[in-house]
């Protein structure tokens, strides 16, 4: 009985090796795929907004330093739209940022990604919001300055190190644009 058992009891299967090989080349195929698609799309969307001037870069002597950051810079956005990325001139390059401000405006400094400088007359609004672009963060998380280029009206999202200083980036900034404001409806 014991050797009719043994006989009847078969080996495991042999692994098919070429089905196995074929199932992840095609797997590898379709993420390369899905990324080259996504990389075009990235180029698309920049050529769509080709009509974006070229950012401006900050003065040889802009004033002294009223406030100062370091921390994340997340991308910029159509203002009032928080998913419409802005890819042109390496706006939607997400890198580390130093920020300063000065009475001439806004210093933005990228290791790495483009560097570009907000003028004061160009600035509009200064709020904390919890997300930008495919970044979301917990409320009130993220400084988002919004300012005018060219035609549009842009909303650029940064992170704080330390998030206790974009208070003071929102009070400081928005006293800066209202008396801005004011000195021009004056004139």
């Amino acid at each position: 009985m014991a050797a009719s058992l043994a006989a009847e009891q078969k080996s495991a299967e042999v692994t098919d090796w070429a089905a196995r090989i074929g199932w992840l080349v095609g797997l590898v195929l379709f993420v390369a795929l899905v990324y080259w698609l996504m990389r075009e799309g990235w180029k698309w969307r920049g050529t769509l907004q080709g009509d974006l001037p070229e950012l401006p870069t900050a003065p040889d002597d802009p004033g002294p330093a009223r406030l100062g950051m370091s921390g994340r810079y997340h991308g910029s956005t159509t203002a009032g739209q928080w998913l419409d990325r802005i890819v042109a001139h390496g706006l939607g390059t997400r890198s580390r940022v130093e920020l300063t401000l000065t009475d001439a405006g806004l210093d933005v400094v990228r290791p790495g990604a483009t560097d570009f400088f907000v003028p004061a007359e160009a600035l509009r609004e200064a709020r904390l919001d919890k997300g930008i672009a495919g970044k979301v963060l917990t409320e009130g998380g993220l400084l988002v300055v919004t300012w005018a280029h060219g035609d549009r009206l842009i909303d650029s999202g940064f992170r704080s190190d330390h998030a206790a200083e974009h208070g003071e980036w929102v009070d400081t900034l928005n006293n800066m644009i209202s008396k801005s404001n004011d000195t021009e409806g004056a004139r």
